[in-house]
């Protein structure tokens, strides 16, 4: 085939009919940019867990313990102690997703809702984006041996 005379052909046609691609495809092709912006907003804490944190988590959530633990039920519980709270931001992986800090923050918010809203303790409030910037500037050297100081339930 003459890939040349086959790309030619095709922009003949285009510039052909340009004027008529403009006027009817336009218009259906912004708005299918514009709803699918919205539906990528709407699941961003979702796609940047996909993105960020599934990789070790698994996109289930279930973790790889011992090394990597679950994100399942214990993290609603973990919230009961103060310092919990800071560990789930200053964990290595969360403290470096390439994601700004109100992303994260919703990130780590959807993981408690997602997977942890049985377990969350009463009265809980939700991180704020100020609480996971300050946090996030202090990232646990050894989240294993910080987990085990402040978590006593933690099993291995």
């Amino acid at each position: 085939m003459n890939w040349d005379a086959a790309v030619t052909g095709v922009g003949v046609l285009l510039r052909q009919h340009y004027r008529h691609l403009k006027r009817y495809l336009l218009v259906p092709i912004l708005v299918l940019l514009l709803t699918a912006s919205n539906l990528v907003s709407a699941a961003s804490p979702r796609i940047n867990f996909l993105l960020y944190c599934s990789g070790c988590h698994r996109p289930g959530g279930e973790g790889k313990p011992p090394n990597v633990p679950t994100l399942h039920h214990e993290l609603g519980r973990m919230l009961s102690v103060p310092q919990m709270r800071e560990y789930l931001v200053r964990i290595p992986g969360a403290t470096q997703a390439p994601i700004n800090d109100a992303e994260l923050t919703a990130v780590i918010n959807w993981v408690l809702e997602e997977f942890n809203a049985d377990t969350l303790p009463p009265g809980f409030e939700y991180l704020s984006v100020e609480e996971v910037t300050a946090a996030r500037k202090n990232i646990l050297a050894d989240p294993l041996k910080y987990r085990r100081r402040y978590w006593k339930a933690y099993q291995y």
